[in-house]
């Protein structure tokens, strides 16, 4: 890459500066380069790591909202560590950890990560294919912008690890390489411990080329001098105890033998002062003898005995072809693209990690990691962008005692789950934001609009913070003020206070519906009062990239596409109406209306009804307390398809006629005394309905 900027770049950016434009990140590599050992892995878009920890990327750290604790019978903690599984987007997330100030998380995250584990979307795209039957890689982020979606979020990682950290990401061929050269960047390549390549599957008859039929993981360390590796043996297959040990002693022990003279010295028995054919002197050989290790075949040679129920197993090696993948048939089997088998991460778990160690997993995707991690006595973290993966780590935790045993498979796992937490991170349940207690709404939208709180009065007027810009903020205490709100009286009297004491703006945090202006900011003698309103209206002056909502998939093979998320936003009820109908056999439920507001992204884009439909999931044994989901439908497995229409996951045309969706009808015997179901749009938003069942 030419590091020197050309002349036209020179005047480009002289005009930037001038216009007070934001600095093209290829120009700052140019300006600030940084400097590697010896390479890099260069590409368009790509990001100075020192940008991404400062959220030049637009990526913030946002407040964490707890959803539900699950405490009950549960067992906690000794030192008050709750699980945690988080909804949002995993690099908000892990910037909040970086960050440390959420008090949900605070100086108990950050540098005391033992291991991570992740296994990013695209590792098991290949189950798709074109037209002419390849393989495809069908991932909405490819090539750069894929790279450096992840590599955003390594780096960020990398900071919250341990010292004595670890760090495996499971991959495919498909990118693979490219991410172990940036892992080497990352980490460096000194603290590379292994490329193990994990078996997954046999050859499939039907093809006619090479299979693929293994994925790769990469294991690195934070340090190497300071990374513990826990020494690990795999047990031995019945094949190989066959094989290596088929003799046994009188007491029914199995043993493998091994000679007692070096080859080519021959069968001799009378000890010397020097014996070069022997493998032990004297002393030694009679010891064994003494300790019945010895015994001697038909021709008198001495041969050593090596125990079963004495050896650890295999050691370690760097090709794992001992572990199956998820099956059809196998007993721990999830309705889930690209489930990975607890015995897998079991291994991982306790080769890098000890009991009470901090396991972090932010592509949650099924729950293998925290499932395999609560099994294994680890403290756990789950992160995923996914309304389906977020339930499913949730059922997963909550049926825990009745899942398999990681020591032995034939028996159930027989406990409970610990105590856990679920949590939103940048998309907030309005209503429990004014629930909180009037201190931690302050601390809650301060964090919220990157405001640090400062103590400090100006002619008796309490500031609360400070921006990033340098301008000051005040929270509106709207409970002390349930009869006045923010509007003209209100910011004349303020200025006649503060003026120009403040500079030339200030911010008003408050609730929308106590801002009595359509505009976002309201002038004095030439005084900005800037208008922050909860919920959040976008404000393109104070952000540099523009709030972007992700998106729920609508279809099975949209599960695993990637989004990022900036910004925040808050929780907006579809409207619906639905009916239920009950007989003798069935209960059947059917949708009328589906219907989104999406006005804070689209402004105002009136939608044909069902086009926000994401997914639906249910409980047919709903208990009052826990969402314990059945079974899901994604909006295509709901929707009539009219012939031509595009296959590409998404609701299209076909809608315009339809009047209403019939959920497939539920068998009686399978309910309890009431269903909960939870709609869910394409942002994410949830209706939750509950229905008694007579």
């Amino acid at each position: 890459m030419n590091m020197k900027l050309s002349e036209y770049e020179i005047q480009d950016l002289i005009e930037r500066l001038q216009k007070g434009e934001n600095i093209p990140q290829d120009y700052k590599y140019k300006l600030f380069p940084t400097k590697q050992k010896e390479y890099e892995l260069v590409y368009g878009g790509k990001m100075r790591k020192e940008d991404i920890l400062a959220n030049e990327d637009g990526v913030f750290p946002v407040p964490l909202q707890v959803e539900k604790t699950f405490n009950g019978q549960r067992e906690s903690w000794k030192d008050g560590w709750k699980n945690i599984i988080a909804f949002g987007d995993n690099l908000q997330f892990l910037k909040t950890i970086y960050e440390n100030k959420d008090p949900l998380i605070k100086d108990k995250v950050k540098g005391k990560v033992k291991l991570i584990y992740i296994d990013p979307p695209f590792a098991t795209a290949d189950e798709f294919q074109n037209k002419q039957g390849a393989k495809a890689y069908n991932d909405k982020k490819k090539g750069a912008e894929f790279v450096e979606f992840l590599r955003k979020r390594l780096v960020v990682a990398r900071e919250i690890l341990a010292d004595d950290g670890s760090i495996y990401i499971h991959l495919d061929q498909k990118m693979g390489h490219y991410i172990k050269v940036l892992m080497d960047e990352i980490f460096g390549k000194n603290n590379f411990i292994s490329e193990i390549i994990w078996k997954r599957t046999g050859a499939r008859a039907q093809s006619n080329f090479i299979n693929p039929v293994h994925d790769l993981i990469y294991f690195y360390s934070k340090d190497i001098n300071r990374v513990k590796w826990i020494s690990y043996r795999i047990p031995y297959s019945q094949e190989y105890i066959d094989k290596y040990y088929r003799h046994t002693d009188k007491d029914g022990r199995k043993f493998q033998d091994t000679s007692l003279i070096a080859p080519g010295k021959g069968y001799q028995f009378e000890w010397k002062e020097v014996t070069k054919g022997w493998r032990h002197n004297k002393e030694k050989f009679e010891k064994l003898e003494n300790e019945d290790r010895i015994y001697y075949t038909k021709a008198g040679v001495a041969r050593y005995k090596r125990y079963l129920d004495e050896m650890e197993g295999i050691p370690p090696q760097d090709i794992w072809s001992d572990i199956s993948n998820v099956n059809s048939q196998s007993g721990e089997r999830l309705d889930y693209p690209t489930q990975k088998p607890e015995e897998l991460i079991e291994r991982i778990i306790k080769a890098s990690s000890n009991e009470g160690d901090i396991v972090l997993d932010f592509f949650g995707g099924s729950g293998t990691t925290v499932t395999a991690a609560e099994k294994l006595n680890r403290k756990w973290i789950s992160c995923d962008i996914g309304k389906l993966s977020f339930y499913t780590i949730q059922k997963r935790i909550l049926n825990i005692e009745t899942s398999k045993s990681l020591e032995n498979p034939k028996k159930k796992h027989g406990k409970n789950a610990k105590s856990f937490l679920t949590i939103n991170t940048g998309q907030y349940d309005l209503e429990k934001v004014f629930d909180l207690k009037h201190k931690d709404y302050s601390d809650f939208v301060l964090r919220l609009f990157e405001i640090e709180p400062i103590k400090k009065t100006i002619s008796g007027i309490k500031i609360d913070g400070e921006r990033k810009d340098g301008y000051y903020a005040l929270i509106w205490r709207y409970w002390e003020h349930k009869d006045t709100s923010v509007d003209e009286v209100y910011l004349d009297s303020l200025h006649s206070n503060i003026g120009k004491k403040v500079g030339d703006r200030i911010y008003i945090v408050a609730p929308a519906n106590y801002v009595n202006f359509i505009s976002d900011y309201y002038e004095i003698d030439n005084v900005r009062y800037y208008f922050l309103k909860v919920p959040y209206h976008i404000i393109k002056e104070l952000h540099k990239i523009q709030f972007k909502k992700f998106r729920q998939p609508q279809s099975k093979k949209n599960v695993n596409d990637l989004e990022d998320a900036v910004g925040f936003h808050f929780m907006k009820q579809p409207d619906l109406i639905t009916e239920l109908s009950t007989s003798k056999t069935k209960v059947k439920i059917s949708i009328k209306k589906f219907h989104s507001d999406f006005s804070e992204d689209e402004k105002g884009k009136e939608l044909e009804n069902f086009e926000s439909l994401a997914m639906v999931l249910i409980d047919k044994s709903f208990n009052g307390q826990a969402f314990d989901m059945d079974e899901y439908y994604f909006a295509e497995d709901l929707l009539p398809k009219k012939k031509g229409t595009k296959d590409d996951g998404n609701v299209g045309e076909e809608l315009k006629e339809t009047k209403e969706i019939n959920l497939p009808a539920i068998p009686r015997k399978e309910c309890g005394k009431a269903l909960m179901i939870i709609y869910v749009d394409v942002f994410g938003n949830e209706f939750k309905e509950k229905f008694e069942i007579k």
